[in-house]
């Protein structure tokens, strides 16, 4: 099973146990809201493990196609399906960068056990 397929069974699962809606619709529209946010979330990894790509590749670091083609944006470890969490939102805005951006986390380039 990859990555994607984990992801949406972690969505099924959590619809099972947690949908808390009477009526169909309502049920529908809890899956549809669980849906958007976890095609939010792939969308998230997508564009954040391409600037990692790109960061590591302008330091130098070769990083192969071949590689990344085995590399899935939907991982869902870090993703919380039964629960809230609090987000500090001032916080968070004055992280981001002059393009709205989170600022990715360093690592030592020649450091092997850093991934790629």
């Amino acid at each position: 099973m990859d990555e994607l397929d984990e992801a949406l069974t972690d969505l099924e699962d959590t619809l099972k146990s947690k949908v808390t809606r009477r009526q169909p619709e309502q049920q529908k529209e809890q899956a549809w809201c669980l849906t958007v946010v976890t095609n939010a979330v792939v969308c998230w990894h997508t564009e954040y493990m391409g600037l990692a790509v790109g960061e590591l590749r302008n330091a130098g670091r070769e990083v192969d196609a071949e590689v990344l083609a085995h590399i899935s944006p939907a991982r869902s470890s870090a993703v919380n399906y039964y629960g809230s969490i609090t987000v500090d939102y001032d916080r968070e805005l004055a992280q981001l960068d002059d393009q709205g951006r989170r600022p990715l986390r360093t690592v030592a380039t020649d450091d092997p056990a850093a991934g790629l």
